[in-house]
């Protein structure tokens, strides 16, 4: 049993899931059964590109023995009634960021999890991309000595390439339009290699794309160590790129998609190229999953983890709309 692949179903048929589902093709600590989602179209199509079953209905996928998984990337808003329910089915869930569109709900599915005593991993796989993993162990090992400063950027190009009624682009489905889509990859980033956030302070714009959800997001985020980092989110800009910097009082490391990791100490003038060789990221969350349902490990990214991550940025889209300052305390136990 332990070496058997880990039995999952699929639940929810967007984009995303066959990027999930690609990745368990190239693992082979997971195999696909089954999937499910409200059209049946949608199901008959995924079920035959991935050689599973479509399920007639989620309530029959999830009470079918044979699986001993799901992997949800349903609409946020339903996170939590898609997971309790899978978890009350005795299943372990994989679920992609964020965990919910509020805490309240990112608690109820946790608590779900817990109580039936099953595995809840979210994804958050940028955290997991080698040139981080490099910086964090050097960080770990007291190269960069004090931190001081970070700055981040996630931009891509949405315009054209969405449906204007689909759910990640609306108030309801997506609040705070890009600084919860994307925006809460590189706010993971931030806390994964300066420390947790404390503050945030917000600006949101909508300069570029229809609908009613903003394209552009600005985040200057407060951190336990006293350090500042920034965060800039952009679905209206001419192309794809990501940039992450990290100051330290010793040492700094720049990292951006066209140059890649760069690294720089005190008393020199020159940044020098860090070769990182490119990890599959996606394959490395699922298979922690996987070994995390075998009993061997545990997620790094939880349910608690995950609300505290969704904290930092519902602070942003609050301290947007009021204009303010916002605590992550505040965010916490206002639920």
């Amino acid at each position: 049993m332990a070496n058997e692949p880990v039995r999952v179903a699929c639940v929810g048929m967007g984009w995303w899931s066959d990027v999930l589902a690609d990745a368990i093709q190239r693992s082979g600590k997971l195999k696909i059964l089954a999937c499910y989602t409200r059209s049946e179209d949608k199901r008959k199509a995924f079920a035959k590109k991935y050689s599973c079953r479509a399920a007639p209905s989620y309530e029959a996928m999830i009470e079918d023995g044979s699986i001993e998984a799901v992997i949800n990337t349903t609409p946020n808003n339903v996170h939590v009634d898609t997971t309790r329910a899978a978890a009350e089915a005795g299943k372990h869930v994989f679920l992609d960021k964020p965990i919910a569109n509020t805490v309240a709900d990112a608690r109820a599915l946790t608590a779900a999890c817990r109580k039936a005593g099953v595995v809840l991993a979210l994804g958050y796989q940028r955290r997991k991309e080698s040139h981080f993993r490099w910086i964090r162990k050097n960080i770990d090992d007291g190269v960069f000595g004090k931190l001081v400063n970070a700055e981040a950027n996630i931009s891509r190009d949405r315009l054209g390439k969405f449906e204007l009624g689909s759910w990640r682009y609306t108030a309801e489905g997506m609040p705070g339009g890009v600084m919860l889509q994307i925006g809460i990859h590189y706010t993971d980033v931030l806390e994964y290699l300066m420390g947790p956030v404390t503050a945030v302070r917000g600006s949101l714009a909508q300069l570029v794309l229809p609908g009613e959800n903003p394209d552009i997001a600005s985040l200057i985020l407060e951190h336990e160590n006293g350090a500042l980092s920034t965060l800039n989110a952009c679905y209206a800009s001419a192309s794809e790129y990501y940039l992450m910097n990290i100051y330290g009082k010793e040492a700094s490391a720049y990292y951006d998609l066209h140059q890649g990791l760069r690294f720089l100490k005190r008393g020199t003038s020159r940044a020098d190229a860090v070769s990182c060789a490119k990890n599959d990221t996606i394959v490395e969350e699922l298979e922690e999953f996987a070994s995390a349902v075998r009993g061997e490990g545990s997620p790094e990214m939880d349910g608690e983890k995950a609300t505290a991550s969704l904290a930092v940025l519902l602070a942003g889209i609050r301290s947007a709309r009021e204009g303010r300052r916002v605590e992550i305390a505040e965010i916490l136990g206002a639920a």
